[in-house]
């Protein structure tokens, strides 16, 4: 486990992975900024990430037929590379913004309390400079693409700003977030089309469905601290019917996603990576045990698999359609 200096004395950053290549990497001076960015926990920017390579090779595969170039169904790898360089950069920001809103609750939950800013490896002056530089990068790779999406993005800042306030006072913090984190369904398409439609609003419809039911499963792992230092979420909200609300949840993200790739043409074969995801999606609520903090962490992170099957079911289903013919 990662080692630090609390409030001069060593101890253990509760919730920092060990043997994580971001340690073997950087000097120590640098590891609370690691912590801050939540480099050493790729899971959120992966997730983060998940909804602009969906929408991407949506917008590529619009209409895909045989007879297509290949290339012209697959999505951009250029703009995917600056997905992947946003969706860091703009992650660590929104978690190191979080840290600052939170440091008054992280100091009073087990899990939170050696975090860099309450246990004081990192001023909130030092951790507001990280903040700017990460937003610079962010700034820099929103620049590459038209204006329409240029403004696109800069309208999420609203919400990426408001998140962390959110779970003071209403609920549902969760909805905030997915809203938050499925803004890259919208800024995808129009990086590509230059405009929207229909099918990215499903499309981001359905993800803000999806991340409110992964970060409730999340959520679970703090309920108990939430509780007593009067966090809300959505994890207290539903409780003991927290697997029906994933049902509605979950199959509620799975319509929209159907339907967005109804609306925009996309061929047929790639229905398969989402009745995959619905599988994946299903175990998910069939196993979880809400009261296993272990358990609940593993199932959130499993998400990553969705990301995954959905995508893969886009590209391929796309190549199937246009390769088929050849073959």
């Amino acid at each position: 486990m990662v080692q630090i200096q609390a409030r001069g004395q060593t101890g253990k950053v509760m919730d920092a992975p060990s043997g994580h290549w971001v340690y073997r990497l950087l000097p120590p001076s640098l590891w609370p900024y690691a912590q801050l960015a939540r480099w050493d926990r790729p899971i959120g920017w992966q997730l983060l990430l998940w909804p602009c390579l969906w929408s991407a090779a949506m917008v590529a595969s619009a209409g895909a037929k045989a007879g297509d170039d290949v290339w012209t169904v697959l999505p951009s790898l250029w703009h995917m590379a600056l997905f992947l360089v946003g969706a860091i950069a703009m992650r660590g920001a929104g978690c190191t913004l979080n840290d600052l809103a939170d440091q008054d609750i992280d100091d009073k939950v087990a899990r939170t309390r050696s975090r860099p800013l309450p246990s004081g490896q990192v001023s909130r002056k030092q951790a507001w400079l990280f903040l700017a530089l990460q937003c610079l990068v962010g700034l820099a790779v929103v620049l590459q693409f038209n204006w329409f999406t240029v403004a696109l993005s800069f309208a999420s800042l609203v919400i990426v700003a408001a998140y962390p306030f959110m779970k003071r006072i209403t609920d549902w913090p969760q909805l905030v977030l997915g809203m938050a984190f499925s803004w890259g369904a919208l800024v995808a398409w129009s990086a590509q089309a230059g405009s929207l439609s229909l099918a990215p609003v499903l499309l981001y419809v359905g993800a803000i469905m999806w991340t409110i039911g992964y970060d409730t499963i999340y959520a679970h792992q703090d309920k108990e601290d939430d509780a007593l230092v009067g966090v809300r979420s959505t994890a207290r909200l539903f409780g003991e019917k927290t697997k029906l609300a994933l049902m509605l949840l979950y199959g509620g993200a799975l319509i929209c996603f159907a339907w967005a790739f109804a609306s925009a043409e996309v061929p047929m074969p790639a229905l398969a990576g989402l009745l995959a995801a619905g599988v994946h999606l299903y175990r998910q609520i069939i196993v979880l045990d809400i009261d296993n903090p272990e358990q609940c962490l593993r199932l959130f992170r499993s998400n990553n698999i969705v990301g995954w099957l959905i995508f893969a079911g886009l590209v391929l289903g796309s190549l199937w359609v246009v390769i088929k013919p050849v073959i």
